[in-house]
């Protein structure tokens, strides 16, 4: 009987979060990673060849708008604490145009390669 007893209270507890600090959880990273150096060369006129070049190819394809990438970043942490960035670049007429997002913007963005 103490034996049965004892199993049916770990069972109970099985699904209780008092173990939840002694499971190991993994990181899980998705989509581009991108760090303020890498999103520093970019500049107002480059072509679609050269900000692949610089970044890579964007994470998400718009197929209403091929004129906008996207580039995300999500961390989901095993600790909890997650992690998100991302950058939104638009093109006119196969240029880069404009930048948004959570990295500081290039300081040389609107200086254009040639000059």
């Amino acid at each position: 009987m103490k034996k049965l007893l004892i199993a049916g209270m770990v069972i109970a507890l099985s699904g209780c979060s008092v173990f939840e600090g002694m499971v190991y959880r993994i990181d899980v990273p998705q989509g581009n990673y991108l760090e303020q150096r890498d999103v520093d060369q970019l500049r107002i006129g480059m072509t679609k060849e050269q900000v692949n070049y610089v970044l890579g190819a964007p994470v998400a394809d718009n197929v209403f708008a091929s004129d906008t990438w996207y580039y995300v970043f999500n961390m989901e942490s095993g600790r909890g604490d997650d992690y998100r960035r991302a950058i939104t670049l638009t093109f006119e007429n196969d240029k880069l145009a404009s930048y948004e997002g959570d990295f500081d913007r290039p300081k040389n963005f609107d200086t254009p390669l040639d000059q």
